[in-house]
């Protein structure tokens, strides 16, 4: 028994520095987004504050290990050995879950799913117990802390709908206040709006982040909650002069305020959600110290009573160790950027390219917003309406420079003020209020209310904030299956079932681990690729299209041999995998596309002729990857439905016009990868040799028809393939033609 205690031990203690780890990587856009989004400070100091925050908080929160231990079930109606069971369900399900979240950039809340975590493993023993021992289901409830749950699932409410709400009427008065130019008005309004800031995150500091400090005497804790007034009026006096003096020393009290905000809820961060991560590890170490104690205590039969009465604090060197794990992989974690990437997205001041497609309820929420919208244009004075408009005419910059920020330094004070105070009042109440669904839905309140969610953006960013809050709920659910399948499993199964998640577990890490690490690798290379912020002339404009052009036909020569040879050998596999791989192409091309407007408001040259030369070739590279596209979908769906394979004659005739256009694509890859347009009327000469190839094989079929065919679908599909390469050259074609114009044009305008 003791070697299996000490197996659980160490398997807890790497769990829980496994859910340190993909925890701070979901949870880092808490405090991180507002200052990240504005820049208002250099990212490195960003970073340090953050650290510091997260240090002391770790440090402060050893009276935050309650829900772990008896928060969400009652342990008296558990053994021991249920209650390990429970805390390695919990585990091994909060690590999976967290990482996939990780892995797509959601933001999710850890609270939330340790609690659904907590309650599934309780419930599958619970329900256990009852079944093997013919027990009654009415006993069920006893089992759990039902008041507890309840409260849970309306925080969640409470959080999204309250949360936007107020963010976005802060956010619509401060604007209203100092428009966007905001540097103007910070000597009067900015003394005043400091003093409010910084004193709402004190607030939240005291009551939030300190609030389970051990050390802070408990009669210091109650002049605090009895005098919450006072010691709000005092700290706005106090901020308010300071706020003076920080401006009358022309220094950015906004900055003041976003630096502070950003220690203030890491500190809260660490102090309060540690518990999700080494929660169940304590508790279990302590769990296991009662067992010891009772020696000769049946496992099976040993009730843990005193979990649910011991005052359990996890010692000071544990919490510092917790808290330097936690800083490790703030500044080390990629996939921590990945959900951070999410909300700036969503929340950005600029349009940019939108990571959520539209869906039906986003697209009619969209529409009542702008009918609402119309509306009170009738109801309000033109006068009102214009004025109104002026204070919110964002500044427009000519040329889109890589440095500017995502949104301004007065909605990123707003987002910390407001979500500091939302949280701190709800601490007061005694409501168990989600920092991440509070933080996410301000920022979201905040981006609403600036106009960032104008028409041209606004169906997808209302699609991401929902995909988001129901990723919210489906973390609640996914939490509570999972924890229950893993309870049941190893209550069946024992060590042999342990060491299986444990095996299982570390290969879903690892497979997590080295698809992100390729996904990002492939982001940064198509934003190296396609980012067109530094073209400003037309030779850069050459440069720049000339090589993805060159990429577009050495793939697109690629896939439509492999299309060839795949429908020739009946081969599904390969007709589906290129399938898919053309329309990442199409994909990656439609993103392009999203920066026309950058791309066009940077060029130096003063004539249209670049942009459109641009434009046009990025549209015909479009229309040969969807004429591929065509082929490989006839193809794939002509095997896919197991109908006849292709005749001998038809397979030749395919690799022929597959071989040709091969040796054409080949030309026009080496012509454009070494800009040798000398070239460029010879490769358009070759486009009649292909027609003629085509045509001549399409009248071949038609004979074949006549006489021999009796495969109406063998046909159809070898037309169309036939078809759709005529499209591929026609499109192949008008591309080189509209290159040379391009370069007649450069040549007669040298010098000038």
């Amino acid at each position: 028994m003791d070697n299996y205690l000490y197996l659980i031990i160490i398997t807890l203690i790497t769990l829980g520095v496994i859910d340190l780890m993909v925890g701070v990587s979901n949870d880092a856009v808490n405090f991180l987004n507002s200052a990240i989004g504005s820049k208002a400070i250099s990212f490195r100091l960003i970073m340090i504050l953050a650290s510091a925050g997260i240090l002391c908080g770790a440090v402060f929160s050893s009276g935050m290990m309650e829900i772990a231990r008896s928060g969400i079930y009652v342990p008296s109606m558990f053994s021991f050995n249920d209650v390990m069971i429970i805390f390695l369900a919990v585990m091994i399900t909060d690590i999976i879950l967290l990482d996939v979240f990780n892995y797509f950039g959601l933001p999710t809340s850890t609270t939330v799913s340790i609690v659904f975590e907590l309650l599934g493993g309780a419930v599958c023993l619970a329900a256990y117990k009852i079944i093997t021992t013919s027990g009654d289901w009415s006993s069920l409830p006893s089992y759990i802390n039902t008041e507890k749950a309840s409260e849970i699932v309306v925080s969640i409410l409470l959080s999204v709908v309250l949360s936007f709400a107020i963010g976005m009427m802060v956010q619509y008065l401060s604007r209203l206040v100092f428009t966007f130019n905001f540097e103007k008005k910070l000597k009067t309004y900015g003394v005043l709006f400091g003093g409010i800031a910084l004193a709402a995150i004190g607030y939240f500091i005291i009551i939030k982040g300190l609030k389970s400090v051990t050390f802070i005497d408990k009669s210091v804790k109650d002049w605090i909650n009895t005098n919450e007034l006072l010691l709000i009026g005092g700290s706005f006096i106090i901020f308010t002069l300071l706020s003076f003096i920080i401006t009358r020393l022309n220094f950015n009290i906004l900055r003041v305020i976003i630096g502070v905000g950003t220690f203030a809820l890491a500190l809260s961060f660490a102090g309060n959600d540690l518990v999700n991560f080494i929660g169940v590890p304590v508790a279990a170490i302590q769990s296991i110290g009662f067992f010891n104690a009772a020696s000769g205590a049946d496992p099976d039969t040993y009730m843990m009573s005193q979990l649910g009465s011991a005052n359990i604090v996890a010692p000071v060197w544990i919490l510092f160790i917790s808290g330097a794990i936690m800083i490790f992989t703030l500044w080390t974690s990629k996939k921590a950027r990945t959900v951070i990437e999410t909300e700036m997205n969503l929340s950005s001041q600029e349009a940019s390219t939108e990571k959520f497609k539209p869906n039906s309820i986003s697209r009619l929420v969209v529409r009542g917003f702008v009918n609402l919208g119309n509306a009170m244009s009738y109801i309000l004075p033109h006068a009102v309406r214009t004025h109104l408009d002026k204070r919110f005419e964002a500044k427009v910059f000519k040329k889109k420079s890589k440095d500017e920020p995502m949104f301004d330094m007065v909605r990123a004070s707003v987002n910390l003020m407001v979500a500091s105070s939302l949280i701190a009042v709800g601490t007061s109440l005694k409501l168990p209020l989600s920092t991440t669904y509070v933080t996410f839905m301000v920022a979201m309140g905040t981006a609403f209310a600036d106009r960032a969610w104008d028409r041209e953006s606004a169906v997808y960013r209302v699609s991401g904030v929902l995909h988001v809050i129901g990723g919210w709920f489906f973390t609640a659910a996914c939490a509570f299956l999972g924890a229950v399948i893993f309870a049941f499993l190893l209550k069946v199964g024992g060590i042999i079932t342990l060491v299986g998640a444990l095996i299982l577990l570390g290969i879903l890490l690892f497979q997590n681990a080295r698809k992100h690490k390729k996904k990002v690798a492939e982001q940064t290379q198509r934003k190296l690729q396609l980012e067109k912020a530094d073209i400003h002339t037309l030779q850069q404009v050459t440069e720049s299209s000339s090589n993805q052009i060159a990429e577009v036909f050495v793939k697109t020569n690629i896939f439509y041999k492999e299309i060839i040879d795949g429908l020739i050998r009946n081969d599904l596999y390969s007709l589906s995998t290129n399938k898919k791989l053309i329309k990442k192409i199409d994909r990656e091309l439609d993103s392009t596309n999203d920066n026309l407007y950058n791309f066009i408001r940077n060029l130096d040259d003063n004539t249209a002729v670049g942009s459109r030369y641009y434009i046009m070739s990025l549209g015909y590279m479009q229309d040969i990857i969807e004429n591929l596209y065509v082929i490989a979908n006839n193809a794939h769906s002509h095997v896919d439905n197991n109908h006849k394979a292709l005749k001998s004659y038809q397979g030749e005739d395919l690799m022929q016009v597959a071989n040709a256009l091969g040796n054409w694509f080949a030309e026009i890859y080496n012509m454009y990868s070494r800009m040798e347009f000398s070239l460029i009327d010879n490769n358009i000469k070759q486009r009649d040799n292909l027609l003629k190839i085509t045509n001549n094989l399409l009248d071949k079929q038609i004979i074949h028809i006549r006489t021999s065919e009796n495969s109406p679908k063998n046909s159809k599909l070898y037309f169309s393939i036939l078809l759709e390469t005529n499209e591929l050259i026609s499109s192949t074609f008008k591309l080189l033609r509209l290159h040379k114009e391009f370069e007649e044009f450069k040549e007669n305008h040298k010098g000038k």
